[in-house]
């Protein structure tokens, strides 16, 4: 993928400039990497109105002159700050940002306590969000990668279904899963596979057991693939056997909530309202207090990013952004049905990426 690096730099700093926040100081190594394209496990990058620096040690500096060319690559040791000052030293900034839900508060109080001792009139000012709600609005190659890390997953979803049967453990399943996603052009997953049956699908995050399946009930399979650093998210729910009456009622008022959201979302709505669509499927059904986590999020660079699709999400949704659409019903003692896919909003109005059957 061509990284439009000076692109993203161009949005970044308008964004600063309307803060009136002199530079940032990027700690956090999704934004390090969609800033830079550098994707070494250690480094920070410091942009300014001027200039673009990546600090990292001395692992890293071939690989950083190679992979982040508009930058300035700038040597630093792991088992200090001492450079910090330095690393300021030829920028006027004032006021330097740096990411709030990153950096630990004793990295800050180093951080600032070397500034200190240095006599530096750099002012550290926490900062959230400003990368990624950039972001939240993808180019077209990044969707290109989603795509792809999707089409993995959709295999994979179409090869377990003929491969599971009744007696396997949800771990034999889940290792069948991973196998197929890595052997097929996933790089490292962008989460565990969750394979959960029965009264264990009803934990919404459940981790794979020795549990065994059985026929006629709930078995809930959620798995991405990760293609060039952009992952996928897919979730299905299926039924080895014949299905109850129980299971059938659940698994279409879940159906019915997620076509509901897929049919009815459009740009210039807020994340509340995409979540209010499906909800109140749900809830006209009864089971409202069942579907206890949001209808979506954001995936990219990371499983769960901007924009958040939830009771109290302010967020519009606008094109360009790529998000999960994922509707759940879970009863304690029973079991769970939750449906997902991805989905990117182009042209005001939502594209499903998935394609595994229903």
């Amino acid at each position: 993928m061509s990284l439009n690096i000076a692109n993203r730099l161009k949005k970044l700093r308008r964004s600063l400039a309307e803060k009136e926040i002199g530079g940032i100081f990027i700690s956090q190594a999704e934004n390090r990497y969609y800033l830079s394209g550098f994707d070494g496990s250690a480094g920070y990058l410091l942009i300014t109105p001027q200039n673009a620096v990546l600090a990292t040690d001395f692992r890293y500096l071939e690989q950083a002159k190679v992979q982040a060319p508009d930058y300035q690559v700038f040597r630093i040791t792991n088992n200090t700050v001492d450079w910090f000052p330095r690393l300021l030293a030829e920028a006027d900034l004032g006021r330097l940002g740096f990411e709030a839900k990153d950096i630990t508060f004793a990295f800050y109080r180093q951080l600032s306590d070397i500034l200190d001792k240095a006599g530096s009139r750099h002012q550290l000012v926490p900062v959230d969000g400003l990368v990624e709600s950039l972001r939240a609005i993808k180019e077209p190659d990044e969707i290109e990668l989603i795509t792809r890390a999707a089409e993995i997953t959709d295999s994979a979803l179409a090869y377990i279904e003929d491969t599971i049967h009744i007696g396997m453990t949800e771990k034999e399943v889940a290792w069948e899963i991973e196998k197929f996603l890595r052997e097929h052009g996933s790089q490292s997953l962008p989460f565990d596979v969750i394979v959960a049956s029965g009264t264990n699908s009803a934990l919404p995050h459940a981790k794979p057991s020795q549990r065994q399946i059985n026929a006629a009930e709930a078995v809930v399979i959620d798995i991405g693939a990760r293609v060039g650093g952009y992952g996928s998210d897919l979730t299905r729910t299926i039924c080895l056997g014949t299905p109850d009456d129980t299971f059938k009622k659940i698994y279409d008022t879940v159906l019915e909530a997620q076509l509901t959201a897929l049919a009815l979302i459009k740009a210039g709505i807020s994340g509340e309202e995409a979540d209010s669509l499906a909800r109140a499927v749900i809830e006209k059904a009864g089971y409202g207090q069942a579907f206890g986590h949001a209808l979506g999020h954001g995936v990219g660079l990371v499983t769960h990013e901007q924009p958040h699709l939830g009771p109290t999400s302010t967020e519009l949704l606008v094109s360009g952004m790529v998000f999960t659409v994922e509707p759940g019903i879970y009863l304690p003692g029973w079991g769970g049905v939750r449906i997902e896919d991805l989905v990117v909003m182009e042209n005001g109005k939502i594209r499903v990426v998935s394609k595994a059957r229903k």
